[in-house]
């Protein structure tokens, strides 16, 4: 049940973002399945024990993944897929942490918390970087096949 709740909600979340962001109507189920799908690779790895910044990471690269995949599929920019599919990974819970600490005065907590939100921000821009060279890498080996010799 607890999978069925979070697939669910990380799909509302990501559509949500989409009205709010401006994404064509006819997009916003796939921008939510490319959320749902990332913010589930993150839940699992998270799961496994793997650590929360390695969970971004992979959650990250599997929106990358299916962001390219949505991109040529519907012929739109991927950046329309990206965007809202990365509000469920946002590490908004620790960045309001990180502020209340040191707003109460305790500064090691603080900086503990923006350390965590830095780390997280930095797997998640990895997993699109990795990504978008995967892209690169399989564009020249399709332009290859395809060209005449």
């Amino acid at each position: 049940m607890e999978i069925i709740i979070h697939c669910l909600f990380s799909y509302l979340s990501t559509v949500t973002f989409g009205i709010v962001t401006n994404v064509p109507r006819k997009l916003l189920n796939t921008c939510g399945i490319t959320g749902a799908v990332g913010w589930m690779l993150f839940w699992f790895t998270k799961n496994l024990e793997s650590g929360e910044i390695f969970a971004n990471f992979l959650g990250a690269i599997g929106i990358g993944l299916m962001s390219i995949f949505f991109s040529r599929r519907k012929k739109m920019p991927m950046i329309i897929f990206n965007i809202p599919s990365l509000v469920p990974l946002v590490p908004g819970g620790p960045a309001y942490q990180a502020v209340r600490s040191i707003v109460l005065g305790d500064y090691i907590s603080g900086v503990h918390f923006i350390i965590k939100v830095i780390m997280t921000a930095g797997a998640i821009a990895a997993g699109f970087m990795v990504t978008g060279i995967v892209e690169r890498l399989l564009k020249r080996l399709f332009d290859r096949k395809t060209t005449p010799s």
